[in-house]
């Protein structure tokens, strides 16, 4: 199996998303790649204060995040899903959060849309997992928990697509849980997959309530990309260090958990050869609904299936 190298520059940068896209790079099932990112301000700050800017090379009118790729692979068809495992995921030597000044829905349900814009700056320091913002009198110290805020494979529908809104496919996904020795499963709906990343995140709350978690560049992301033609899913779900995750999107949150739902007793069901309302009554008692973030235009619920939940045993084993 072979390992490729990507460097984020304007040659492998875009800020949307479409299957109309040449890729950077195609791949083979079981290759992996190494790559950096950088911030979701399109630019990456040097430690000597200098600032490298960069641009998209579709040139969108509008506003995306800085994202790798498309990486097409070989094979890849309608209908399969593409495995996407985190094997190492490195965070720079900064990030930022952002809050108020600006008009959108959750600003103006809590009086922030005319406030002054808060800045927190997060120094970094992966070896101690620690990042540190000083903030006029204050001095804040978070635990670091990387992990990739936008992964995604092509949409089938045609025309060029933001990046702002997660998806069937995948997308601005930002879920807190896909920390390095995740999975990520995304169901493939064009040839080729055409798979993209960015948008990195140092450190989040469930919901991501300001709009950003601790955004930050990558050093290094390593993944490992397999295709699944065993696995047919209509939504991603995730196998995460702390369990399965099923993932729901809409813009009513009560619709968002219900898909959220629907896939974790699929998955029950599957694993377990139960019948839904069976799946129903076991899920009430093991996993969990928590609000992945509700500030991407359609809010996003995930429910968690933690690995140490359930022990399973047929009658005769007992």
């Amino acid at each position: 199996m072979n390992k490729y190298k990507i460097k984020a520059n304007e040659e492998t940068l875009h800020a949307s998303i479409s299957n109309k896209y040449n890729p950077i790079l195609t791949i083979n099932s079981g290759d992996s790649i190494e790559l950096n990112t950088i911030d979701v301000g399109w630019g990456f700050t040097e430690k000597n204060g200098r600032r490298i800017r960069f641009n998209s090379r579709e040139k969108e009118s509008e506003w995306g995040h800085p994202i790798i790729g498309p990486i097409a692979i070989h094979g890849a068809k309608q209908g399969m899903t593409l495995e996407v495992k985190v094997n190492d995921i490195i965070p720079s030597w900064y990030g930022w959060t952002c809050a108020g000044g600006y008009s959108n829905w959750h600003n103006r349900q809590l009086g922030l849309e005319k406030s002054n814009e808060v800045v927190f700056d997060w120094e970094l320091d992966y070896n101690n997992n620690l990042g540190t913002c000083n903030y006029q009198d204050h001095c804040f110290q978070v635990t670091l928990s990387p992990f990739m805020g936008f992964m995604s494979v092509a949409p089938k529908e045609e025309g060029i697509h933001s990046t702002m809104p997660p998806r069937y496919c995948g997308g601005n996904i930002d879920c807190k849980e896909l920390v390095k020795g995740s999975t990520l499963y995304l169901p493939i709906s064009v040839d080729g997959a055409l798979f993209s990343i960015g948008d990195g995140h140092a450190a989040q709350g469930d919901g991501e309530v300001s709009g950003q978690a601790i955004e930050c560049p990558m050093d290094k992301v390593e993944l490992l990309i397999r295709l699944r033609e065993d696995l047919n899913i209509k939504m991603p779900r995730a196998n995460t260090p702390n369990g399965w995750i099923t993932f729901g999107f809409h813009e009513d949150l009560n619709q968002a958990m219900i898909i959220a739902l629907e896939g974790m007793l699929e998955l029950l069901q599957d694993e377990y050869g139960l019948e839904k309302a069976e799946a129903t009554a076991l899920a009430s008692v093991v996993v969990d609904l928590r609000v992945t973030q509700i500030v991407n235009e359609v809010k996003g619920v995930h429910a968690v299936l933690g690995h140490d939940k359930i022990t399973h045993m047929n009658q005769s084993e007992k």
